[in-house]
């Protein structure tokens, strides 16, 4: 190489290229790691250098080589790719390697209007110097290659026209839990701050993406999730749609809930008009929906949630679809498709669904959701009326249909509304449960706004966190972590922002909470037990009880300092109801593990000082949050043991957790020989979760003869999530041969899951009676 080449240094001087400070760079990022070869990186890196190359353009080939060494038998090269991004990243945001002190950093930040100007109006520069001996900035290497790129893409403070990057990580995680107890007395703020900020920054407890993205700057709006219903008039579906647009504009997921609304043919005004019926309405949606593009990168997500025994019910089980012409399809939202016992009972009996128009069936609606009885008498009622308009269909063909279109498109949801209301925090005479989310683990009680600024109706938000569940030791860490959680959410609540009155009502009344986990596929893994076999179940048990019961309890001491919720008189718990009173018993027959914690004091101490929030917990999918925390995502089981994830600085590898030690303690989802296993252990969590769960069914068509998943394994697999107490059903996944191209986990791509095509037998041997639920 010729000696006299010069290298651009990042503030635009030159020098001559020295190889020896690449390598010793090199060699820092590989210290203390195992399997790795700093001679191997630079060997892979093969630069082509030219007079004035950039010291920027040798670090980033330096890193993308470390990244593709990343396999299964050389798993640190994800740690060594890690360090690499760090010192890029930091040379990038701080012109050094070494961050400035949190006031200086704060203080610049502020005066740039990148921070929350509350930050130095809050706090003094002797708590920043606090704040500062807290921080230890050599986490930073604790992350793994995919974390850096996902903090660095999506998380940290910047400017996303010019790419310039504002901060690094540990920021991130102190500024997050000064924003969050900053209203909390002098005298104890600090040590929460130190406490939170341990937790967060040593991924005990993971954040979610617009709390990570946006506690710290000026923008004030951090709920993940945001549940919308529509009435059955043109102003309520106008102000449905308003809400939609504002809440897609701060990056929230949507549902909407569209059951009320009338279907084709419904006479207008009396008669002078008869309605055009739901699927104008539902496109209407989707253009709100889709018309803020969130970051210019992706148009933003809903799901809409009608009952399976609407009159247009046929028509919108296909709307997803690839077959049909544009005026019949709604391609780009996903649906969530509502059921019942007395649904399932026509099914399991071989009976007719009667399908109506909610408009034409006074009380029907409304009674599905809030009194079963009530619901039932009614329904039979409207049969056997021959003034009201109707269509009687197989109970057996309609589910099929419904399975079928889940199948294809892997995106139309299951909603049971029934265990929705029965096993839930709120008194379904009151607040009952009428839809959820666009990941499936919210249930939380909303009304329909009659016009934009509507004080009575109730949007419904609900804000999330998880505690990770791999860096657990003990079930009595989760003390202190939920006490942590539950105050750091319940500020947030305070410290945001509300841009419709409804959600700001809502959310001050209930003030829900829902908290879940992450890396659970890890936790199995290590305590040597498996999703297949059942061998997990008495674990899984104690450690759901364990987060339920210690997230009640924070919730009750939080109540006793500063009082319940406003709304805690239309819980459940008010009553003296626990999740352990109203889960579906059934449950009890595949798994007899006992209760471990004083359900009996904690309802005593309940009733008597209430709640600060309605719910606690839910199970969400966290894909992009469980790779900040080197974790599995959620509860999933995964593909294999690399993820294989696309970014826009192309492909994220991350080997799953203690790959060397426990690769034969993973259990992988190809290799699960049923769902049975995954179903089970879904509902015993379901046992105490006060929400929902993001639950996925697992189909390999190549096990099946003809490649053909048989339907009759499909209406069991339904069969068996009803009788066993879940509440919803989130995607339905295909095995498509993406995994066989290499050892890893694919992620699904979204834009084209719809085009997913599996055959599937049609079979009516569910229908004989033999199944009871």
């Amino acid at each position: 190489m010729n000696n006299n080449l010069l290298v651009t240094k990042r503030d635009g001087t030159q020098e001559p290229i020295d190889l020896e400070k690449i390598h010793k760079v090199v060699s820092w990022a590989a210290k203390g790691l195992e399997d790795v070869s700093v001679s191997q990186v630079e060997i892979k890196a093969q630069i082509q250098f030219y007079n004035g190359i950039k010291t920027e353009e040798i670090h980033e080939t330096m890193i993308k080589s470390a990244a593709d060494l990343i396999t299964t038998d050389t798993p640190d090269y994800q740690y060594l790719a890690a360090h690499l991004s760090i010192f890029h990243l930091r040379k990038k945001a701080f012109g050094q390697f070494e961050p400035p002190h949190l006031y200086e950093q704060v203080t610049r930040m502020v005066e740039q209007g990148k921070y929350d100007k509350h930050l130095l109006e809050d706090y003094s520069q002797q708590e920043f110097e606090e704040m500062n001996d807290i921080l230890d900035h050599s986490r930073d290497m604790n992350f793994s290659y995919a974390a850096v790129k996902q903090l660095e893409g999506k998380y940290l403070v910047q400017n996303r026209v010019s790419g310039e990057i504002y901060e690094s990580a540990q920021f991130l995680y102190i500024l997050v839990a000064a924003c969050l107890f900053a209203k909390y007395p002098h005298d104890t703020r600090m040590d929460y701050i130190k406490r939170f900020y341990d937790a967060t920054s040593l991924f005990k407890i993971s954040l979610p993406t617009p709390i990570m993205a946006g506690v710290r700057t000026p923008t004030r709006q951090f709920s993940s999730c945001v549940l919308i219903e529509a009435g059955d008039s043109l102003d309520s579906i106008n102000a449905t749609s308003s809400a939609i647009v504002k809440y897609v504009s701060q990056r929230a997921g949507i549902g909407v809930n569209a059951g009320r609304i009338r279907a084709l043919g419904s006479p207008i005004r009396g008669g002078e008009a008869f309605h055009t019926g739901c699927i104008p309405f539902y496109k209407h949606f989707q253009t709100a929906v889709k018309s803020c593009s969130q970051g210019g990168v992706r148009g933003g997500a809903a799901t809409l949630f009608y009952p399976i025994w609407h009159l247009e019910v046929e028509s919108l089980l296909v709307l997803k679809n690839n077959r049909g012409v544009e005026e019949n399809r709604v391609r780009h939202l996903d649906y969530g498709v509502q059921a019942n016992k007395l649904m399932y009972t026509r099914m399991i009996k071989d009976e007719y669904i009667t399908l109506f128009s909610p408009s034409d069936v006074p009380g029907l609606y409304d009674a599905f959701f809030a009194d079963q009885a009530e619901f039932e008498r009614l329904y039979v009622q409207y049969e056997n009326d021959e003034s009201i308009r109707k269509k009687r269909v197989k109970a057996i063909e309609l589910f099929s249909q419904f399975m079928q279109e889940r199948a294809n498109t892997g995106r139309i949801y299951l909603q049971n509304v029934d265990h929705c209301n029965t096993h839930s925090p709120f008194d379904p005479k009151v607040a009952p449960v009428r839809q959820s989310n666009l990941c499936l683990e919210i249930a939380l009680p909303t009304k329909p706004l009659e016009h934009v600024n509507d004080p009575e109706g109730e949007i419904a938000l609900c804000t999330l966190s998880a505690f990770n569940l791999g860096a657990i030791e003990s079930l009595d860490e989760l003390e202190e972590l939920a006490d942590l959680a539950v105050r750091a959410l319940d500020n947030l609540l305070d410290y945001q922002d509300y841009p419709v009155p409804a959600a700001y009502n809502a959310t001050m009344g209930r003030r829900t909470l829902g908290i879940g986990v992450i890396n659970f596929a890890y936790y199995l893994a290590k305590n040597g037990v498996k999703y297949s076999d059942f061998s997990a179940n008495p674990l899984i048990h104690r450690t759901f009880e364990a987060i339920q019961y210690y997230l009640m309890k924070a919730s009750n001491n939080l109540a006793k300092e500063v009082g319940a919720c406003p709304k805690f008189n239309e819980t459940t718990y008010s009553q003296g109801l626990m999740p352990v009173d109203t889960y579906k018993k059934d449950l009890d027959k595949i798994c007899q593990e006992p209760l471990h914690y004083d359900w009996d004091g904690l309802r005593k101490d309940v009733v008597e000082h209430g709640l600060r929030n309605s719910t606690l917990s839910a199970l969400m999918p966290s894909e992009t949050s469980s790779q900040i925390s080197n974790a599995t995502n959620g509860i999933e089981p995964p593909r294999g043991h690399i993820s294989i994830k696309q970014s826009k600085d192309g492909v994220l590898k991350q080997v799953v957790p203690e790959y060397k030690r426990l690769k034969d303690q993973y259990e992988l989802l190809w290799d699960l020989p049923s769902n049975d296993g995954y179903l089970q252990l879904t509902a015993i969590m379901q046992k105490f979760v006060d929400q929902t769960i993001s639950a996925n069914t697992s189909y390999d068509p190549g096990k099946y003869e003809g490649n053909k998943v048989p339907m009759k394994l499909l209406l069991k697999d339904l069969l068996t999530t009803y009788k066993l107490g879940i509440k919803t059903l989130y995607y339905h996944n295909t095995r498509d041969g993406a995994s066989e191209k290499s050892d890893t986990e694919m992620e699904m791509d979204k834009s084209n899951a719809n085009a997913r095509e599996v055959i599937i037998e049609e079979d009516d041997d569910c229908a004989g009676g033999a199944c009871k639920i």
